[in-house]
């Protein structure tokens, strides 16, 4: 059973269990705290193991937090809030802590430790398919590729007679292209630096970008200076981005942000790139401010509607193989299909230490 924000619900394992709170439990007492919407929520439930008892905690307090993990062994935590001493301290049987995802730093590992408690991350699987969907997006915009293919494929003689090609003879840029980018030292602007955009950070490390980010709550500086990026107000960022990727999740204030002011407060020239929430476009907006000449390409895997309308202004824009506009049909995480599969790796950790084998990515 899923429960609105701030309510408990249990779920034994997957075959749909459950337990109401206060009764006694067969299994290893596991609470997992999440803030994602309730389709997670329901898969994370349905990968649980047999030998889990899985109380689920839905954008609780620290209160909530410290009353469920007084009996618990393990601590699952997703997206949601700061595990601190005190829940540290009122989870006297934890053995072990595990936070889905790469971003730990709100989790207090200084009392972990003290408290002999493992702290574990796990990778997020669909992250790193989306980090590189998001560079390719942008060296796609930069080397401005739609257009150079297009223009192989499509060459006939206004190019001059082909010569046969040796190590003296050779013709580049032969169809005289223009407006090609590098990435290498741009200044890239990363709106929504979850787990996706850390790992968005730390692919473009080997370019030497400038690397600024927004985001609801700033990172600790120490944090910052592992990823190589630097807090920036939105307004600021989009005044100073080569390129500004969307990474954002969709929420009512993040539907249709990028508008017709937000792409008129980006650097002239600049290119955007969408790979978060479908919603995050105000597609006409977007497609006037190319139209414009305002923006130099847009790339998005994202779509108000989906499967996306013939009528959509940034379909027809791509219609010409030349428009510097990228659109792939949602495929940033390929065949990583959202089912409860993809969510049994969360609990990997939590059935190393029941079989008492070696943890994976552990922090302390």
């Amino acid at each position: 059973m899923l429960l609105p924000s701030g309510r408990v619900s249990r779920a034994s394992n997957r075959s749909g269990r459950s337990h109401e709170a206060g009764s006694r439990l067969t299994g290893h007492p596991t609470v997992f705290v999440t803030s994602r919407p309730p389709i997670h929520q329901r898969l994370a439930l349905e990968a649980a193991p047999d030998e889990l008892d899985v109380m689920m905690l839905v954008s609780p307090s620290t209160d909530e937090i410290c009353a469920a993990v007084a009996e618990a062994e393990f601590l699952i935590s997703e997206r949601s809030g700061v595990i601190d001493s005190r829940i540290i301290d009122a989870g006297r049987g934890l053995q072990l802590i595990q936070r889905l995802g790469s971003q730990a730093h709100d989790i207090d590992l200084d009392a972990a430790d003290a408290a002999d408690v493992p702290v574990c991350t796990w990778p997020v699987p669909h992250s790193s398919m989306v980090a590189e969907h998001v560079v390719m997006q942008m060296l796609t915009l930069a080397k401005r590729a739609r257009e150079g293919s297009d223009v192989v494929v499509a060459a006939g003689d206004e190019w001059g007679p082909p010569q046969r090609s040796d190590a003296d003879t050779f013709a580049i840029n032969w169809s005289g292209r223009t407006g090609i980018r590098q990435i290498r030292d741009s200044t890239v602007g990363i709106v929504g630096l979850g787990e996706i955009g850390t790992e968005v950070a730390r692919l473009l490390r080997i370019f030497d970008c400038t690397l600024l980010y927004n985001r609801r709550n700033r990172l600790p500086d120490w944090i910052e200076g592992r990823l190589g990026v630097s807090y920036a107000a939105l307004d600021e960022l989009l005044a100073r981005s080569d390129f500004v990727c969307l990474l954002l999740p969709h929420s009512p204030e993040t539907e249709g942000i990028a508008d017709a002011g937000f792409v008129a407060r980006m650097r002239p020239g600049s290119f955007l790139i969408s790979a978060g929430a479908s919603t995050l476009l105000d597609e006409e907006a977007v497609a006037q401010g190319y139209t414009s000449g305002h923006l130099a390409g847009v790339a998005t895997d994202g779509y108000r509607w989906e499967p996306v309308r013939s009528d959509n202004p940034l379909v027809v824009l791509a219609a010409d193989p030349r428009a510097n506009v990228v659109l792939t049909p949602h495929a940033a995480q390929a065949d990583l299909v959202l089912n409860a599969d993809l969510r049994r790796g969360d609990y990997t950790n939590l059935v190393a230490t029941l079989e008492g084998r070696p943890l994976r990515h552990r922090l302390t």
